[in-house]
């Protein structure tokens, strides 16, 4: 895969970074991404792949969040995630070529797990301490989703 200049990379991961930090804030605040929002995120993927790499590069990138809504939905069907975060996954995964889809959900999965932990980590120290308390019951995986998603923009 061929690098991009610095300055494309730092761009890129700047206009990534307005609606994945605003979907990681609202996931973590109120457990939802809504569809609005995966609709800006996956635009603006298909207008930054556009204007860096041109329309030639669109279709592996287009592939790429196709073959990620089809794993998200099937993860969905049974409960083990949101549909929000399937649809937020796909919208992201734009933003990558095809070839870059493991690397970005490997990113996304180890920062799920940190999150789980850190989480999981609160939740005991605050049973622990004060005994049984509304445990949270789900993970703001759009949090995961975007913190992958950036850190994988920069490496």
């Amino acid at each position: 895969m061929p690098v991009a200049p610095l300055s494309a990379v730092i761009w890129e991961s700047a206009l990534l970074a307005v609606p994945a930090g605003y979907a990681a804030w609202l996931d973590w605040r109120e457990r939802r991404l809504p569809n609005w929002l995966c609709g800006v995120t996956l635009l603006a993927g298909v207008v930054v792949t556009m204007a860096a790499s041109g329309a030639a590069a669109l279709p592996t990138h287009l592939l790429h969040a196709g073959v990620a809504l089809l794993a998200g939905m099937a993860l969905f069907a049974p409960g083990l995630i949101g549909g929000g975060d399937a649809k937020f996954y796909a919208a992201v995964a734009v933003w990558f070529p095809l070839s870059a889809g493991f690397r970005l959900l490997f990113l996304v999965a180890l920062t799920g797990l940190v999150l789980t932990v850190a989480l999981w980590g609160l939740v005991w120290r605050r049973q622990r301490g004060a005994g049984p308390s509304g445990q949270p019951r789900t993970v703001p995986y759009g949090v995961a989703i975007a913190a992958g998603a950036l850190v994988g923009q920069v490496w």
